[in-house]
């Protein structure tokens, strides 16, 4: 029996949302290795879906893309877009 693991993060950056978006939307769509299925889709905010077969995946995906709207986030914040 195979179980199937699911999460879905919603983030609201406020003015910097679509930046942000783009910019990780961008790596999502250029990595077809990807362990888990991901989807990420923005209306007015940064909407992120990962399933997997294995917890562990889904787990590093997560944190891949939590610490990929934390950066592209502070990189907008420090030049101040």
């Amino acid at each position: 029996m195979t179980s199937s693991f699911n999460a879905k993060i919603e983030v609201d950056a406020k003015e910097k949302s679509q930046a942000i978006f783009d910019s990780i939307n961008t790596d999502n769509e250029f990595y077809p290795e990807n362990p888990t299925k991901t989807e990420m889709s923005f209306n007015d905010k940064i909407i992120i879906r990962i399933e997997s077969n294995e917890l562990t995946h889904m787990r590093a995906n997560l944190n891949s893309c939590i610490r990929l709207i934390q950066t592209s986030y502070d990189s907008i914040k420090s030049v101040n877009i």
